[in-house]
């Protein structure tokens, strides 16, 4: 009975709530109403077509399922795109290497001669960037036979890059190794290949006419060069001998360098360099800017040398830069005392050339070797760069800014270092077996190895001398090599250009900077120092 009355009592409480609830909701019903009636009949109308919208939204909202999130790159594509960045850092570091030889040339040279030193330097790689594509890169790196590429040109041909190994379908089979796309390779040998014909330049400065230096340049770089590094990098017979040389000391610097002594010797030496049996200074007129120069080319080796691994791969770059770096700054301080005890001074442009000969001599061994043998190799490129530039002068071939010396003696010592100092395989993480040289003599691998750097540096160096002789004859023969002796005289800025580099600046006493030949006044003395880079 209890029971039954709690029950009642609490359906009535219900009850109550209910019918209270029931009239809130009636009176809120009929105040919206009220609201409504109160409205225009054109309001009143849109009120249906509202609430439509607001369901077709809700519907819409409610009925969309989630878009799947997408699908992030593989490792493998990570990979490539990371050995492509760094690959195209690297070049366009080697390509800033053309202002630092702009720098350097210019400031050896008169200021006389400024305008068409810098006009060298700027059009080079331009012509080198036609040269190369067209034919250069075909016969350095397209498929053929060990002595020359015969396919690829203007980077025509099945390619699929960034495929390595066997995967790799294509007509650059040399280039298979590297898991970059074809776009950054080319990029890559461009920049070398520009670098070789930028060599010429300061050698042949002061004299050259400006059209045959272009003309030249098109060949070096398009047939000369090209063909020489098939054999080494292109997968041609000194590869398959087992020549080494991983950035460029025969392929790149050697062949400038072989290039620049032959232009030098037929173009003969400046109006004044020797007389009487003397060696006559002719200093250049801005060491600042030659300095400058010098230290944006040691900046571009860091990618020169280590960008010729073509991966990110860390301890590769690493242990490259720093053998490279050491190489060049050991030149420096060996070139400075070597200088100082052989010459009376610590000649700045010998410092210089220190630098630039320690980098030339590292760039073939520099992933094969410790960091205690790039000492070494730095060390002997310093001390012999100063004796090379005193030795050209004394046979006459006048070279103003010391190309011959630094790219070319300095090259071969470097080729020859592989022979030396490599460490052999199993040593270094990406030197292992069957991809780089064998031991060399100082670690224990007896002679084999220098026996074939040296038959390498023989076989470029013939080649390279016979194509540039060819060369540098037809353009003698046609158009001639050498301004006159009055646009000499005058400086190639007003001959060649017809401007000037330093207009409205005080000029030199005399239009040549020194004394006609057979005639002491002006001059500088034999004990002065020559010039070089």
């Amino acid at each position: 009975m209890l029971k039954h009355k709690k029950w009642k009592a609490k359906n009535r409480r219900q009850s109550s709530s209910w019918n209270a609830y029931s009239r809130n909701s009636n009176s809120i019903v009929h105040q919206i109403l009220r609201v409504l009636k109160l409205l225009s009949p054109s309001w009143q109308a849109c009120i249906p077509l509202a609430c439509l919208i607001v369901l077709g939204w809700g519907y819409a909202a409610v009925a969309q399922a989630p878009a799947p999130a997408a699908a992030g790159p593989t490792t493998a594509e990570l990979k490539v795109a990371l050995d492509t960045l760094w690959v195209a850092i690297a070049a366009f570091l080697v390509f800033f290497m053309n202002a630092g030889f702009g720098m350097l040339e210019t400031g050896f040279c008169r200021q006389k001669n400024a305008v068409n030193v810098l006009a060298k330097n700027l059009i080079v790689f331009a012509l080198a960037t036609i040269a190369f594509w067209a034919i250069g890169f075909g016969l350095m790196f397209g498929d053929g036979n060990d002595f020359i590429g015969l396919s690829g040109f203007f980077l025509q041909g099945a390619d699929n890059s960034p495929a390595t190994g066997d995967a790799y379908k294509g007509v650059f089979s040399a280039l298979s190794w590297a898991g970059v796309p074809l776009a950054a390779k080319f990029l890559f040998q461009l920049v070398f290949a520009g670098t070789a014909a930028t060599i010429v330049s300061g050698a042949v400065a002061e004299r050259i006419k400006f059209v045959d230096f272009l003309i030249f340049s098109l060949l070096l770089v398009g047939i000369s060069y090209a063909i020489t590094g098939h054999w080494i990098w292109g997968g041609g017979w000194l590869a398959d001998m087992g020549f080494w040389d991983f950035a460029g000391s025969t392929v790149v610097h050697s062949v400038g360098g072989w290039a620049a002594l032959m232009g030098a010797a037929f173009l003969g030496p400046r109006l004044g360099k020797y007389q009487d049996g003397q060696i006559v200074a002719i200093p250049g007129h801005n060491m600042s800017i030659a300095t400058l120069g010098c230290l944006i080319l040691w900046l571009g080796w860091f990618g020169f040398n280590p960008g010729s691994v073509m991966a990110a791969d860390p301890n590769a770059i690493t242990h490259i830069a720093l053998t490279t770096n050491m190489a060049g700054a050991v030149g420096g301080i060996a070139a400075t005392v070597t200088a100082w005890l052989y010459l009376g001074k610590p000649d700045l442009s010998m410092i210089i050339n220190g630098i630039l000969a320690g980098l030339v001599a590292v760039t073939a061994p520099c992933a094969y070797i410790t960091i205690g043998s790039a000492f070494i190799i730095g060390l002997i490129a310093g001390v012999i760069v100063v004796f090379s530039v005193t030795f050209f002068d004394k046979i006459k071939i006048d070279d103003p800014v010391g190309a011959t010396s630094v790219h070319l003696v300095c090259g071969i010592w470097g080729t020859l270092a592989v022979g030396l100092f490599a460490v052999g395989p199993g040593v270094y993480s990406w030197y292992g077996d069957g991809l780089g040289p064998a031991k060399g003599l100082f670690a224990g691998g007896g002679l084999g190895q220098f026996i074939t750097q040296f038959i390498g540096v023989i076989s470029v160096g013939g080649m390279t001398v016979l194509l540039s002789t060819i060369f540098w004859l037809v353009l003698k023969a046609t158009l001639g090599i050498r301004v006159s002796r009055q646009e000499e005289i005058e400086g190639l800025d007003i001959g060649e250009h017809g401007m000037e580099a330093y207009s409205g600046f005080l000029k030199e006493a005399g239009s040549s900077g020194f004394a006609e030949p057979g005639s002491p006044k002006g001059m500088s003395q034999s004990g002065d120092l020559p010039t070089s880079l």
